[in-house]
């Protein structure tokens, strides 16, 4: 009503119809973000950095372990509890249609940074379908875990991990497939908040750019990458290219 940029972190993909119906009533009020992917826009950006070497994408496949010690305060339990009791069944995409994974099929396994098989099962991510839409992969799937996260088992701090692996065609239409890690030595709570930072400075326009205007928007459509992957750096984050097996 303020025509105030508006950024959503904490709701469920099931929770996307308020914000879709104010934007088509009043689609020139104000800047409406959708972000409540992984980390709020990490996951996608990254994501689509490394998909530049693709000229075709089959295969996303997300996979975030976020390590027990790394709980969070009570409002991220809350929303994990709400998340969880409303939509237990996992959004994927499989050849091109998409399906919710219960029970059995929402269960899966990957490989962490250091190597280890990790036990997972699979999330409600909105990248799922933003990803789809962005690269028109015909599968994308979002796991994740909660266990001891690979620095954390050598010894350090803990940290959280986001594997991306994907799977397709080159420039030159040869086959690719590649495993990169997405790490943060501080966990969740630090890297969510610069992908808040960093959307609020381009929302306002504090990036020396014009304010963004009124629209709908994902994180990754407003995200540049290399300022993104250039201040991970600096907080001491990577984008690590992992082996593929």
């Amino acid at each position: 009503k303020r025509r105030v940029p508006h950024l959503s972190i904490s709701s469920g993909i099931f929770e996307i119809a308020p914000e879709i119906a104010t934007y088509m009533h009043r689609p020139d009020a104000a800047p409406i973000v959708l972000g409540y992917e992984w980390m709020a826009g990490a996951t996608t950006v990254a994501t689509l950095r490394v998909a530049e070497a693709f000229s075709r994408v089959h295969d996303i496949r997300i996979s975030a372990l976020v390590d027990e010690q790394d709980t969070g305060g009570p409002t991220v339990a809350t929303d994990f509890e709400h998340l969880n009791r409303m939509l237990p069944a996992a959004m994927t995409r499989r050849e091109g249609v998409y399906v919710w994974r219960e029970g059995e099929e929402a269960k899966a396994r990957f490989r962490a940074v250091d190597g280890r098989d990790i036990e997972a099962g699979g999330f409600s991510s909105i990248e799922v379908v933003g990803l789809a839409a962005a690269t028109d992969a015909p599968n994308v799937q979002f796991d994740m875990a909660i266990g001891l996260s690979s620095t954390r088992r050598q010894g350090g701090p803990m940290s959280t991990e986001i594997i991306i692996e994907l799977a397709g065609e080159d420039q030159k239409g040869k086959a690719l497939h590649t495993r990169h890690g997405l790490i943060h030595p501080a966990g969740t709570a630090p890297l969510t908040g610069l992908s808040v930072a960093l959307l609020l400075e381009r929302l306002l326009g504090l990036d020396g750019q014009p304010p963004t205007a009124p629209g709908l928007y994902f994180p990754y459509q407003l995200l540049n990458a290399a300022t993104y992957l250039q201040r991970l750096e600096q907080e001491g984050g990577e984008l690590r290219e992992l082996a593929v097996e």
